[in-house]
């Protein structure tokens, strides 16, 4: 089946502004084959505007996690270009790239290695050189976004699962990057978890890429979809719009949780504040 484009809206915005936004991050023709031969990526294509909340699609073995390890530099070699903030990815600016970029993982225990949630997540600038009160109000920002700042001096292991994600979130956020880049989000959540996490998401200004199989929260959280299906971008638009397209959906493997139909969704769902 051929590609469907339909025109990306920027958040709060139902119709494409004439001069596009300044772009946080740009991929144009990347291609990547892993070294045993299996190609995993054909020539992908997408960019992403400064503050939006774009949702990535696809089945297993689609080529989601090959295409975000380029977004940092931990992948590289094949065609095409990266770029972040108008930088291309390469070595001339991999660690301002890896601080533009923050990946948050799916299993936030993945992050949390230190004694406490402060020293966790004043790792990262602390090794930017960062020190003193900067420091300390880097740390204290990050957590108040994320409504851990009472936590500050807990161990991570005492804390829920909820609750540390929203640390690992946090982690990243102290980096104060360009692009935030969420690694299934929802998964392990309780409902009342899930919905937390959605709101801090909602309030962050950030830009914010989210690769995700909980259809449902993409089209909660994100206004607009990118699904990638055998190593190259099939589709491309509105997020409501995707999922109500279930032939668009047969094709490539993706299957909504049943009695869930994204068109009694309030289309304002994904853009509200």
């Amino acid at each position: 089946m051929g590609a469907v484009t339909v025109p990306p809206v920027a958040p709060g915005s139902p119709v494409p502004a004439d001069t596009p936004a300044p772009a946080s991050l740009e991929v144009a023709g990347l291609a990547f084959a892993y070294p045993d031969g299996h190609q995993a990526l054909f020539g992908v294509d997408f960019r992403i505007a400064r503050g939006e909340r774009v949702a990535l699609l696809g089945p297993n073995g689609a080529g989601k996690t090959t295409l975000v390890l380029h977004l940092n530099g931990i992948l590289g070699g094949g065609a095409g270009t990266v770029t972040v903030a108008g930088m291309p990815v390469g070595k001339r600016h991999m660690a301002e790239i890896r601080r533009q970029v923050g990946i948050v993982f799916q299993d936030p225990d993945d992050q949390l290695f230190m004694p406490t949630v402060r020293e966790d997540v004043a790792f990262g600038p602390a090794a930017a050189g960062l020190k003193g009160p900067e420091l300390e109000e880097r740390v204290d920002r990050a957590l108040a976004l994320v409504g851990m700042a009472e936590f500050k001096d807990r161990p991570p292991h005492h804390l829920s699962f909820g609750q540390r994600r929203r640390v690992a979130v946090a982690t990243v956020l102290a980096m104060e990057p360009e692009i935030l880049v969420l690694d299934e989000p929802s998964s392990n959540l309780d409902p009342a978890s899930r919905r937390e996490l959605a709101d801090i998401l909602r309030a962050l200004d950030v830009t914010v890429l989210m690769v995700t199989h909980d259809l449902p929260y993409a089209l909660e959280l994100c206004p607009r979809a990118l699904i990638l299906s055998e190593g190259v971008i099939a589709a491309d638009g509105r997020t409501g719009e995707l999922l109500g397209d279930e032939e668009l959906m047969r094709a490539h493997r993706l299957e909504l949780p049943f009695g869930f139909d994204p068109r009694a969704v309030s289309s304002g769902a994904a853009e509200r504040a």
